[in-house]
C-alpha cells in the first residue's frame, strides 16, 4: 500500500474571525501554505494571511466540484480545506471520503449551523428531523413533513427557490399554520439574522444566500370552552416530545376514568402523574374533588400546572418528589386519605407499600 505523505486538513468554521479558531487550528493555518476556500468565503478568509510574519499563502477558490478534487490530488504537501460547520454533516466530508483515503484526511468540525440556530432560538433539538434540499430534490422533505415532527431543520440551496419549495410543500400538506417558519441567515457570522416569516405573505426580497430554515410546531392557545365533557384529545395536553410516556393516551384514559366511578366529593391521588392527564380530567368531570398529584420527574410540576390551565382546573397539591421518599419520611396523617387512587410508573413493591400506608 502506498504511504500517504501529506494530509488534507478539513476545517469547519462558523465565523470569519481568525481568533475564533482554536490555537491548534491557528497554528495549522500559519504552517500550511496551500488553502482551499469556498468562493463565497474567499474575501473574508484572505485577511487571515495579511500579517507580514506569516508564510505567504496560496488560496484556491473552491466550488466543491471536480476542479477542487483535481486540485487536492495535485498537491504534494499538506493542504487546508475550509468548510462550513461540520464537514461530515451534509457537507463535503462524504465526497472527500469517496475520493481520498481516510489516512489522507483529518477533520476538524465546528458547530453545525443547525446546532447554532437552535441555540439562538433557545429550543431543544434532540428530536429534530434534519433534511437537506441543497442540490437534492424535495422527496425527503415531503416525507419528513408528513410525519409532522415537533421541529425540522432544512439545509437549503443558496437561492430563493429553496424557500419557495418549502413554502409550497407546507401549503400543499396544509401545514402553514402547524409550524412557525424561522429563516436563519449567516448563522455565526457578522451579519447573522434570524426572523420568523409569515408564509401567508410573499417571501422577503433581501434574503442572504447563506441561509437555513427551522420549523417549530406552533404553540396554540387552548380554550376550555371548546373541550368535550369527556375524552379530551391528547393534543390538548402539553408533554415533553422526548418523553411521550408522560401522557396516558385518550382511549386508555377514558377507560380508567370510567372504572374509577368518580364520586362528587372526596380526594383523589394521582401517583406517577406525568403530565397529569388522568387526574386533571377527573377534576374536570368532578370539580369538587381534591386532587393530589405526585411525580418524581424534574419539570413534572410545571407540566401539570400548564395542563391545569388548559383544562381550567386546579389541583390541591402537586408534589415533584419520589413517592417512596414521601412514604418513608413524611407523616401521612397530614394528608387527606384518598377516596380514589391512581398508581402509575411504580414497581409492584412500591404499589403495595402505597396501598398499605394509605389504608386504601
Amino acid at each position: 500500500m502506498t504511504e500517504v505523505n501529506r494530509k488534507i486538513h478539513v476545517i469547519g468554521i462558523n465565523s470569519y474571525k481568525f481568533d475564533d479558531l482554536s490555537l491548534k487550528l491557528q497554528n495549522l493555518f500559519l504552517e500550511i501554505e496551500h488553502i482551499a476556500v469556498p468562493n463565497s468565503y474567499l474575501e473574508e478568509i484572505k485577511p487571515w494571511s495579511e500579517n507580514e510574519l506569516l508564510k505567504k499563502k496560496s488560496f484556491f477558490s473552491s466550488n466543491s466540484n471536480s476542479e477542487l478534487l483535481n486540485w487536492l490530488r495535485s498537491q504534494k504537501t499538506d493542504v487546508i480545506l475550509i468548510s462550513r460547520g461540520d464537514p461530515l454533516w451534509f457537507g463535503i466530508g462524504r465526497i472527500l471520503l469517496e475520493n481520498f483515503s481516510k489516512d489522507e484526511l483529518s477533520f476538524y468540525p465546528s458547530n453545525t449551523c443547525i446546532q447554532l440556530a437552535f441555540s439562538k432560538l433557545k429550543i431543544p433539538w434532540q428530536d429534530t428531523v434534519n433534511v437537506s434540499i441543497h442540490g437534492r430534490d424535495s422527496t425527503k422533505l415531503v416525507e419528513a413533513l408528513k410525519a409532522k415532527p415537533s421541529s425540522l431543520s432544512i439545509i437549503t440551496d443558496s437561492n430563493k427557490k429553496s424557500l419557495e419549495i418549502i413554502k409550497e410543500n407546507l401549503s400543499e400538506l396544509h401545514l402553514i399554520d402547524f409550524y412557525d417558519f424561522w429563516l436563519c441567515e449567516e448563522i455565526g457570522f457578522n451579519k447573522e439574522n434570524i426572523r420568523k416569516l409569515n408564509l401567508k405573505e410573499s417571501l422577503p426580497s433581501d434574503i442572504s444566500s447563506l441561509n437555513i430554515v427551522v420549523l417549530t410546531k406552533t404553540k396554540k392557545n387552548y380554550s376550555n370552552n371548546n373541550l368535550p365533557l369527556f375524552g379530551i384529545s391528547d393534543q390538548i395536553f402539553k408533554t415533553f416530545d422526548d418523553r411521550p410516556n408522560l401522557l396516558t393516551k385518550r382511549e386508555v384514559r377514558v377507560q380508567i376514568l370510567a372504572d374509577l366511578e368518580l364520586p362528587k366529593n372526596g380526594v383523589i391521588w394521582d401517583i406517577g402523574a406525568g403530565s397529569g392527564s388522568i387526574g386533571l380530567e377527573a377534576l374536570k368531570l368532578r370539580p369538587d374533588l381534591d386532587l393530589f398529584c405526585f411525580d418524581k420527574r424534574i419539570g413534572s410540576k410545571s407540566l401539570i400546572l400548564e395542563n391545569s390551565k388548559r383544562l381550567s382546573v386546579k389541583p390541591k397539591f402537586i408534589f415533584e418528589e419520589d413517592i417512596n421518599n414521601i412514604l418513608n419520611t413524611r407523616n401521612l396523617s397530614s394528608f387527606e386519605k384518598p377516596n380514589r387512587l391512581i398508581i402509575g410508573g411504580c414497581d409492584k413493591k412500591t404499589k403495595l407499600q402505597i396501598i398499605k400506608k394509605t389504608g386504601y
